[in-house]
């Protein structure tokens, strides 16, 4: 059965589940495969439920079936997924706008999704429904009041972007940036650009296609298709021809900037309530789509202006007892440095740092620890503590913990107050259960 086979199927129950607890009536349920679960086993269960059709890749689980519903039969139902995904978006003539990078894709993609919005109806990914299951859900979600699509993607392996580009079909595209993360499944950091570098492939090879690109970037400037129409922005005034340029003014601890379009164009002065100077990228990649778009300057900083993240990314917290930045639901060696030169730029006081481990980062994960600890170093901040195992062995005057929940044991005991705390770390380390208790 080809995609268009099972896009037809689709038509006539429009509702589809891969969760076998939550199966509504007349629904199609993919039986999809995870580390831990095997949707197959769920099918028949799904049916009885209240869903039409079950879609299985299972052979065993299909002949054992014999229900009044239909149970169809595929190679790969998480292909036929994706198939059916990408069936659904081609009934749509719009712009599809793909954002992909090692940091800010979020970020970044909240803000285009402000500023767009300001104009039009926008489709965007919610949350961090990123991967090859999320993508899907998300192009199932367009309508007839959809006009313009903005779809996050994720990868940690090489081929992860082009399966996705494949499946949604951008007619624009935008990378952050790219930096050290995954390793463990990219290798090396030339394994990150190529792998970043598979949206390009896919937008070179769609005419009329758009590329949104931070002119900054010498990784992401020499892997450029020459084929495809690139709109620059930039935070250095000097640079010739870009479609945006704009200059941190001040970041205390909010960003405040301004942008201007062109080498002559008026400035435009916006204070958000982004936390980092780094993030002036993910905001001028906003600008820049925006204005791609038509949307009006006023509009656009207004969108930026009202922003506020969530999350737990880059989010300023005041409690009774202290004022947080909570920036826990990643890191990376890229972020985290940038995270540690803001916040000691920070003219606050006292300062302390509470840092998690960085996750997946294979044979290169002891070096990397040790590189932020030795940043460390180079910094006056009054309070350092150091969380998860990769943090044990290096020799340093800072506190360390194994996991978080001595993390928590050390505030109950004793809870740190009257300081601004940094806390930032890969979301499996799960510091984001600490601002309640601080």
């Amino acid at each position: 059965m080809d995609s268009k086979e099972l896009y037809a199927i689709y038509e006539q129950h429009p509702v589809i589940t891969t969760d076998s607890r939550d199966c509504p009536e007349g629904s199609i349920f993919i039986a999809l495969k995870g580390e831990s679960f095997d949707g197959n086993q769920f099918a028949a269960q799904a049916l009885e439920k209240g869903c039409a059709v079950a879609i299985v890749d299972d052979e065993q689980v299909y002949n054992a079936y014999h229900g009044d519903k239909q149970m169809i039969l595929v190679p790969n139902a998480l292909q036929a997924y994706k198939d059916m995904a990408r069936e659904h978006r081609r009934r749509f003539d719009i712009p599809v706008i793909a954002i992909t990078g090692t940091n800010g894709k979020t970020t970044t993609k909240e803000l285009v999704r402000a500023v767009i919005g300001e104009r039009y109806d926008e489709l965007a990914t919610e949350g961090n429904y990123n991967n090859d299951v999320g993508v899907p859900k998300t192009l199932f979600r367009l309508s007839v009041m959809s006009e313009i699509a903005i779809i996050e993607m994720g990868a940690s392996h090489p081929g992860d972007i082009k399966t996705l580009a494949e499946t949604a079909e951008p007619t624009c595209g935008l990378i952050t940036n790219v930096g050290k993360a995954h390793l463990q499944g990219f290798g090396t950091l030339e394994g990150v650009i190529r792998t970043k570098g598979e949206l390009y492939d896919n937008l070179a090879s769609r005419e009329g296609s758009v590329i949104f690109i931070n002119a900054d970037s010498e990784p992401l400037i020499g892997i450029l298709p020459k084929n495809v129409k690139a709109e620059y922005y930039t935070s250095d005034v000097n640079w010739p021809g870009a479609q945006v340029y704009g200059q941190v003014i001040a970041c205390d601890p909010f960003l405040r900037l301004r942008w201007r379009s062109g080498e002559n164009g008026e400035w435009h002065e916006v204070a958000t309530h982004l936390i980092g100077s780094y993030n002036i990228d993910n905001a001028l990649a906003a600008v820049t789509v925006g204005l791609h778009f038509e949307v009006s300057p006023e509009q656009i900083s207004h969108a930026l202006e009202n922003y506020v993240p969530s999350n737990n990314r880059s989010q300023l917290t005041e409690t009774p007892y202290n004022h947080l930045v909570v920036d826990a639901y990643n890191a990376n060696p890229t972020s985290m440095a940038a995270a540690i030169d803001n916040f000691s730029l920070m003219e606050v006081s006292p300062k302390m740092l509470i840092l998690g481990e960085m996750r997946e980062l294979g044979d290169s994960s002891a070096e990397e620890h040790r590189r932020v600890v030795e940043k460390l170093a180079t910094c006056h901040f009054d309070e350092v503590w150091l969380v998860g195992k990769e943090f044990k062995d290096i020799e340093c005057p800072y506190r360390k913990f194994d996991d978080v929940e001595q993390v928590k044991a050390a505030i109950a005991e004793n809870r740190p107050k009257g300081r601004h705390i940094l806390i930032k770390g890969s979301n499996g380390t799960r510091l984001f259960q600490l601002p309640e208790l601080l």
